[in-house]
């Protein structure tokens, strides 16, 4: 039994991790809504006799809205011990629910002495009924943000640097004496993108836009309202008068997005970014085509030939890098040639030790006495994986394509024999040999951005760049040729240089 499951059984306590819009049981398997309804159900946990420890990703606003609350930055550990109620003027005093909030930082949680008394504190507060908060404390943070403003600048240059792929030629064709055919790319036409809550994703998006010379209408997550408007004054005062500002459209209610999705004869592209529910939601909604993908359920399958030191960085990058990501690990599947060897156990302790929630299919759970996984077809989208025993490497990709999302799914081994079975046979958009999932990004595949991860086989596939937003025209150049039933025509149909 994996100690951190058997702890939340048997103790009735409840860690709820709170991002910008959803929160989770830390089995992530019960999504308790957005935070406006958090409160309320925190106190009826609290009051049905549930420990209840609240972490944030920087929106400490449950604890500052809606619960009693003590700012405790300064205070020392027996101040925790002893949290006095001080109401904030937006709290609700109907709650009886009182919260201390602890501001922490990575490097904190390397001293032994702090974890022992901090978990004394959050002991003690919990035996009073007292909902201790987490918070990083970013002022002093040293952990490196999943997106730095440089890697985005970066990768918005490399899009302004970029050859101008409008209009290119891309084959040209002689026909007939005098005929010229040419293959050229052109805009698709109007997008709407609905994307999450993270400003950077606005950048990416707009600026391919741009390059592409697509009209664009977007809307972003709630949470990020004032910060997405202030960054398309930014963008649009920058674009040139002879393009016009009104290239890119700011949609800033949700309740604008049934009727945006009738407009077939304006809209050419919807691209989702969220959820399995708002992508699903989306298409079942639209005549428009969708690009996007419904989930990103990431395999690294480890054969039996695998460098184990390898396979180590290589999952562990693949799940903890950026564990919400889409091309982040979910599934770790491994050839039962592997199984109880130092190399895996190696592995799976430094999974652990990482803090990453193990759960295994039927054979790794028994094997390894940790709770079995809900579902093979089961996004984490946090500190958490599911394992999974393996006869060989065509069980591996029989696995992949009956619980994957033909997304990104990696194999680790020095066969390479092997690895050429599983990358031409494995159907997904990006398919990695001895490579962590994580490097399936538009930015780092050297596109400058992208829109999104199609999992579509129509008519862009994996990160979606510049040309993902292009599609194509035919220009036929001639001097009064007609068909006439083909009676005096002569085709050459020869290939000319570009």
């Amino acid at each position: 039994m994996d100690p951190s499951r058997s702890f939340i059984k048997d103790v009735k306590r409840i860690i709820i991790k709170v991002g910008t819009a959803v929160v989770t049981r830390a089995d992530g398997r019960l999504a308790l809504g957005r935070l406006g309804a958090l409160c309320e159900q925190v106190k009826e946990l609290n009051s049905s006799g549930f420990e209840v420890i609240l972490v944030t990703s920087g929106a400490v606003g449950a604890g500052r809205q809606r619960l009693r609350f003590r700012k405790l930055v300064n205070s020392s550990f027996a101040d925790l011990q002893k949290p006095q109620v001080e109401l904030d003027g937006k709290a609700c005093a109907a709650l009886d629910v009182t919260s201390s909030q602890l501001l922490v930082t990575d490097s904190d949680f390397k001293d032994p002495n702090f974890r022992m008394q901090l978990c004394q504190t959050v002991k003690s507060l919990l035996a009073l009924k007292v909902i201790p908060v987490f918070n990083e404390n970013d002022a002093i943070s040293t952990r490196r943000a999943p997106y730095e403003i440089s890697f985005l600048a970066n990768s918005i240059r490399v899009l302004a640097d970029m050859e101008d792929p409008i209009c290119r030629v891309l084959k040209r064709t002689e026909l007939a004496d005098g005929l010229i055919l040419e293959k050229t790319s052109c805009p698709l036409g109007v997008l709407l993108i609905v994307f999450e809550s993270r400003p950077d994703a606005l950048v990416q998006i707009a600026s391919l836009a741009v390059r592409s010379g697509n009209g664009l209408l977007l809307k972003g997550g709630k949470e990020a309202m004032r910060s997405n408007a202030i960054l398309h004054k930014v963008i649009t005062g920058a674009i040139p008068d002879v393009v016009g500002e009104k290239l890119i459209g700011l949609v800033t209610s949700r309740d604008e997005i049934p009727d945006l999705l009738k407009l077939d004869d304006v809209i050419d592209l919807v691209i989702p970014r969220g959820s399995n529910k708002l992508v699903t939601q989306i298409k079942e909604s639209t005549k428009i085509p969708v690009l996007g993908h419904a989930d990103g359920i990431c395999h690294v399958y480890i054969d039996k030939s695998a460098d184990m030191q390898m396979a180590k960085c290589i999952v562990l990058d693949a799940k903890t890098d950026y564990p919400a990501a889409c091309n982040a690990m979910e599934t770790l599947l491994v050839h039962k040639d592997l199984l109880k060897t130092e190399g895996l156990n190696d592995l799976l302790t430094e999974l652990k030790s990482e803090g990453v929630a193990l759960y295994g299919g039927s054979i790794a759970s028994l094997e390894y006495g940790i709770p079995e996984a809900p579902s093979f077809h089961h996004e984490y989208n946090s500190m958490a994986c599911t394992i999974e025993v393996v006869d060989d490497i065509h069980s591996a990709i029989d696995h992949i394509h009956q619980y994957g999302s033909a997304h990104t799914d990696c194999i680790v081994t020095e066969d390479l024999a092997a690895a050429e079975i599983f990358l031409h046979q494995v159907d997904s958009a990006a398919v990695f040999h001895n490579a962590s999932t994580r490097f399936c990004d538009g930015a780092r595949f050297g596109l400058g951005a992208e829109v999104g991860i199609s999992t579509s086989r129509i008519h862009a596939r994996g990160p979606v760049g510049v040309e993902g937003l292009l599609t194509t025209r035919w220009i036929l150049r001639g001097n009064g040729q007609v068909v006439d039933g083909d009676k005096g025509v002569v085709y050459t149909h020869r290939n000319l240089p570009l």
